[in-house]
C-alpha cells in the first residue's frame, strides 16, 4: 500500500555560457510579462471593477509579441512566459476567493530568479535533459536517481541569489507507506533545546546562523562598505549571499534527518500550533526563532506524515502545556519563562518543564483523536 504523489526532484546543474544567457534572458522576460500583466489586471479590476481571464491574458500577451517595443518576448520560449500567467491566474483566484492578500510585483533583486516548462518545451531522454531553444543538453550533477520509470511532467530552472543554478522535475511518484508501529511522541519546540520529546529525548537546537554569524558579519560589512553600481560590490554581495547559502542549506539538511526519524518511528506525532509570525515580532526572540526554523519543522513533518501513513495531530495553540503535571494533573497557578523545574504540590514529582510539556501535548493530541 502506497500514496500516488507528485514529487519534485531537485539538482544543481553548470550551464554554459550560452545556456546560461539564455536563462537569464528568459528569467528577464518572465519577470517583466509577470508585473506587466499584474499591472494591466489590478487597473482593470481597480478601475473598472472588471476581472480578467487567463484567456484575455494569453491573448494580450500575443500583441505584446507583434510590437516592437516588446518583440524580444518572442526570442525566448513561450512556454515559461504562459506558465507565469497561469501563476498569476492562480494568484488572482486566491486573492478573489480571500485566501491570500493582492499579487505582489516580482523584483529583480528581491526575487526568485526562476521559469518553469512544460512538457512541450524540454527533451528528458536516459538522464539527458534539454531544454526549448538550447542545442545542447544541461550539465546536471544526478545527485540521487530519478524514481524508476518516471517522466517528468514539469521542470523548474532557477537561480538563487549565490550564483547556482538548479533545476526541479516533477515527477509522478508512488511512496509506499511505513509499517504500522506502537509508538506516539508529542514534541515541545524550544529554543534551547530545538525540540523536547515525550519520551525525555532533547533534540539540541544547531543554532546554524548564529554559528556562522561572525562570518556573516564580516561579509554584511565588506559589502556595506563597497561603492553601489560597482563590481567590487556584486563579488561582496555574491560573497555575502554565499554565507547565507550555508546557513540555509545546513538547517534544512538538519531538519529533513530530525523530521524523517520522527515519522519513522512514530505513528502518531502531536505538535503545538505555534504563532511563529506573531514571535518573529519580539526583537528579542526574533533572531533566535528565525534560526530555530518551526514552521519549516511542522511543514516537513505534515507532508511527511501524509506520504507515510503516519498521523500528524496540531494541538490548540492556547492550551497550557506547561502548567499541568502530566501524571497527577495538578495544575501549576504559574509558570514563569525562567522556570525549567518545578515540583508538583500534589504529588511531589519533580518535572522538567520541556518535557512535562511534551508529555501534556501528547496526551492532548491523542484525546483529541
Amino acid at each position: 500500500m502506497g500514496r500516488q504523489v507528485k514529487r519534485a526532484f531537485r539538482y544543481r546543474f553548470h550551464p554554459t555560457e550560452a545556456q546560461a544567457a539564455e536563462l537569464s534572458r528568459t528569467f528577464g522576460c518572465v519577470r517583466l510579462v509577470y508585473n506587466r500583466m499584474l499591472a494591466e489586471r489590478t487597473r482593470a479590476y481597480a478601475g473598472e471593477g472588471r476581472r480578467v481571464s487567463y484567456a484575455e491574458s494569453s491573448a494580450l500577451l500575443t500583441r505584446w509579441k507583434r510590437t516592437e517595443e516588446l518583440a524580444f518576448l518572442g526570442e525566448v520560449s513561450s512556454v515559461p512566459l504562459q506558465q507565469a500567467l497561469r501563476h498569476l491566474q492562480g494568484a488572482f483566484v486566491n486573492f478573489w476567493n480571500k485566501r491570500a492578500r493582492h499579487p505582489a510585483f516580482k523584483s529583480k533583486k528581491k526575487s526568485r530568479a526562476s521559469a518553469e516548462y512544460t512538457r512541450s518545451a524540454f527533451k528528458y531522454r536516459d538522464g539527458r535533459l534539454t531544454l526549448a531553444k538550447m542545442k545542447e543538453p544541461l550539465n546536471v550533477v544526478w545527485s540521487r536517481p530519478l524514481p524508476e520509470g518516471a517522466e517528468p511532467t514539469t521542470v523548474t530552472v532557477s537561480r538563487d541569489a549565490a550564483g547556482r543554478w538548479f533545476v526541479s522535475l516533477l515527477c509522478e511518484d508512488r511512496i509506499p507507506h511505513l509499517d504500522p508501529v506502537e509508538s506516539s511522541v508529542g514534541i515541545d519546540a524550544g529554543l534551547t533545546a530545538l525540540v523536547t520529546l515525550s519520551t525525555g529525548e532533547k533534540v539540541a537546537d544547531p543554532k546554524h546562523e548564529r554559528r556562522d554569524r561572525r562570518r556573516l558579519t564580516r561579509a554584511q560589512r565588506e559589502h556595506s562598505r563597497k561603492a553601489k553600481g560597482g563590481r567590487n560590490r556584486e563579488k561582496a554581495r555574491l560573497r555575502l549571499a554565499r554565507v547565507h547559502a550555508r546557513v540555509t542549506d545546513r538547517r534544512r539538511d538538519f531538519l529533513h534527518k530530525l523530521t524523517t526519524r520522527l515519522v519513522r518511528e512514530n505513528q502518531t506525532v502531536v505538535i503545538e500550533d505555534l504563532a511563529v509570525r506573531n514571535m518573529i515580532k519580539n526583537r528579542t526572540l526574533a533572531r533566535a526563532v528565525s534560526d530555530a526554523a518551526w514552521r519549516e519543522l511542522r511543514s516537513m513533518l505534515e507532508y511527511k506524515a501524509d506520504w507515510y501513513g503516519r498521523t500528524l495531530i496540531v494541538v490548540n495553540r492556547w492550551f497550557p502545556s506547561s502548567k499541568p503535571c502530566s501524571t497527577c494533573g495538578h495544575r501549576a497557578a504559574a509558570m514563569p519563562l525562567h522556570v525549567r523545574d518545578w515540583v508538583c504540590g500534589s504529588c511531589g514529582i519533580v518535572h522538567d518543564r520541556d518535557v512535562n510539556a511534551a508529555k501534556n501535548i501528547l496526551a492532548a493530541g491523542l484525546a483529541e483523536s
